[in-house]
């Protein structure tokens, strides 16, 4: 009895040398086969199940997650019986380990756990089979038959795919769609064989082979197309000893739907320029600069809190802004002339042209205003996210993918119009747009948790659901004396998802990538 497994386990990789790491992240298919594992029950073969578990540090488990042979119509049992285990290191990704699976006083089974980057996962494919005049292998009545699909991998081992439902009594079946990832289909490479295989279902799992045929993805599609997709199912031993053996039934490809799916870096290698706003909050509540306390002091020795923020996250987000130019913005504050309160004012004072060349500009700039505004109130944070969701709204009627905002707010914490707040973010959901907030100091940060959907779906005041997450909140205070790499993760962990949901929501590829005939629209691997 062989079980085969599979699960992605998800790393950061390295982007292109220009760029920092943590951009995105890249995945890894691992693959578990096990050959001959003890079988636990007396009349039928055991329907195992594997879980990974994940050790963040020795003796302690972080998190587990369970591994189901492909296709879905087996379930684990309610109450699985242990039947060993097997410990995996680093190797794993390094040309595959070959542990045994035991326990304690048991013969142990030989596994094999491989690892696939499937970096290139770029969609998923939609199939439906159907199948006509096949073999009846049962007497009394007509076959029950199942497909099973399977990729040959490169030592020639059979991983499998998919396994359809059972259609029973029936010699023309016709089997329910079903959709896989490019990468479990063919590890992303058109041409790699694909072997299907048809059984008569058996009760007892002594299922009575029908017929087979091989196949590439690449050869489904041309067949496909043609109108052509269909392939002799044949009995090898049925073709060895019978000369006037034809088939033992044909399998038909009934539909093919290619949906392409975009990583964050095809919109980036394909022109999207992502322009980054800082906001500064200038209210009263930070504390007045000429106190030690105050998280605006000024201090010629050495830089305070808004300073140190300011400089460790925009120096990761500078690397990715398009032209090193920074809308700088404050709010909160008196401003002169007239010293009435701003929620929008550019701290170059500059209202036709708020851009700094790169972070240090904008920490010029942010030096050059403090001296001369009055820090005063409320904490009115949703004036600066609508201001630049209407530069993002103006970008969405272009219909291209070649223009995202990023508005980076850094603020103390305390947001006095928090339903207006809620409001513009949900306005801004369905924009080219993102928000980073940045919590600096020892404050209350639970409003700017709030904002943070990733507890649920963030809604307006009447009750309106953000159409997608898009604010990323960092507590500066947890991330202060961090590496660049981490803070750079925490600060970027959420970004190229919302890039990607939004222009993927859109329908729009990649700039000078189209979508073909006969490919649907770009969307997200289910």
């Amino acid at each position: 009895m062989n079980v085969c497994v599979s699960t992605c386990a998800v790393d950061m990789c390295k982007p292109p040398a220009m760029r920092r790491p943590l951009v995105g992240s890249c995945s890894v298919a691992t693959q578990l086969t096990c050959r001959a594992p003890r079988s636990r029950e007396k009349l039928v073969a055991s329907s195992p199940c594997a879980v990974a578990l994940t050790a963040c540090r020795p003796g302690r488990v972080c998190r587990s997650r369970q591994l189901h042979s492909p296709g879905g119509t087996q379930t684990p049992p309610l109450r699985p019986r242990w039947v060993g285990s097997a410990s995996l290191g680093p190797r794993v990704l390094h040309g595959g380990v070959r542990p045994h699976l035991a326990k304690p006083g048991a013969r142990a089974s030989p596994c094999q756990v491989i690892a696939e980057d499937i970096s290139g996962n770029n969609g998923y494919v939609e199939l439906s089979f159907r199948a006509r005049k096949l073999d009846d292998k049962d007497l009394f009545s007509k076959s029950d038959p199942f497909l099973e699909l399977y990729r040959v991998n490169d030592d020639q081992g059979l991983q499998l795919v998919y396994r359809t439902e059972v259609v029973k009594n029936n010699l023309n079946p016709v089997w329910e769609a079903f959709k896989v990832s490019l990468s479990s289909l063919c590890s992303c490479e058109e041409t790699r064989p694909l072997k299907c295989l048809v059984w008569d279902y058996d009760s007892r799992g002594k299922h009575d082979f029908i017929g087979e045929f091989s196949t590439t993805f690449e050869e489904m599609q041309k067949a496909f197309e043609e109108g052509s997709a269909q392939w002799d199912c044949v009995n090898p031993k049925y073709k060895q000893k019978r000369r006037s053996y034809k088939n033992s039934g044909v399998v038909v490809l009934a539909d093919l739907k290619f949906h392409r799916v975009y990583s964050f870096l095809d919109y980036i290698m394909g022109g999207c320029q992502i322009h980054f706003t800082v906001a500064i909050d200038f209210t009263a509540s930070n504390g007045d600069p000429r106190n030690s306390c105050s998280l605006h002091y000024i201090n010629p020795y050495q830089p305070n809190e808004y300073l140190k923020a300011l400089v460790s996250v925009g120096e990761i987000c500078q690397d990715y802004d398009s032209d090193k130019r920074f809308s700088a913005l404050g709010f909160g504050a008196r401003i002169p002339p007239k010293y009435e309160v701003s929620h929008d004012f550019a701290i170059n004072f500059n209202p036709e042209d708020d851009e700094c060349e790169g972070i240090q500009g904008v920490v010029e700039a942010y030096q050059n205003c403090l001296p001369r505004v009055q820090l005063y109130g409320p904490t009115n944070v949703a004036p600066i996210i609508s201001k630049v969701a209407r530069v993002a709204a103006a970008e969405e009627s272009t219909g291209e993918a070649s223009q995202y905002y990023i508005l980076l707010i850094l603020t103390d914490g305390v947001v006095t119009d928090m339903a207006d707040t809620r409001e513009a973010i949900v306005r801004a959901s369905r924009l080219p747009m993102s928000i980073i907030i940045v919590g600096v100091g020892n404050a209350d940060f639970t409003d700017m948790q709030v904002l943070d959907g990733d507890d649920g779906v963030l809604r307006s005041p009447r009750g309106e659901p953000a159409l997608r997450d898009i604010v990323q909140f960092v507590p500066f205070r947890e991330l202060k004396n961090a590496s660049p790499a981490a803070l750079a993760k925490c600060v970027l962990a959420e970004v190229p998802k919302q890039v990607v949901e939004y222009y993927s929501h859109r329908g729009l590829p990649p700039r000078g990538l189209g979508v073909p005939a006969g490919e649907a629209s770009p969307g997200c691997t289910p």
